[in-house]
């Protein structure tokens, strides 16, 4: 099993796509570190060498902020509009959808699961 970033690589998996394993490397930045490195597209973990899962780990850790630097810097600018007070720290804070969806319906994601209004009913006509 390849170590890389601090996360296990499945070895079953592409090499592609084991990368997207880390947490801030995704499909696009997967497929340019393979090409980078030089190996082929089909090629699984468990048949990388300790060379190739060395040069992987270089090329990350030089090219890419990724899992704690990468965690550390998302929360710390959610801190920063959190406490400046502006609309998008306010959406933060209260839990809301940030970036401009709509909430009467949906939304979901972010507000949780809907709570029924005691004694509400719906309008007949």
């Amino acid at each position: 099993m390849a170590r890389i970033a601090g996360v296990n690589i499945p070895t079953q998996k592409r090499v592609v796509i084991g990368l997207t394993y880390i947490y801030g490397i995704g499909s696009y930045h997967a497929r340019s570190i393979v090409k980078k490195v030089g190996i082929p597209d089909e090629r699984r973990v468990y048949d990388l060498t300790d060379e190739e899962v060395l040069r992987i780990r270089e090329v990350i850790d030089s090219d890419y902020k990724v899992e704690g630097d990468l965690r550390r810097e998302v929360s710390l600018n959610i801190k920063r509009v959190t406490d400046l007070g502006c609309y998008r720290g306010l959406r933060h804070r209260k839990g809301l959808p940030v970036r401009g969806q709509r909430t009467h319906t949906n939304a979901r994601t972010r507000k949780g699961k809907a709570i029924p209004i005691a004694g509400k009913k719906m309008v007949t006509r």
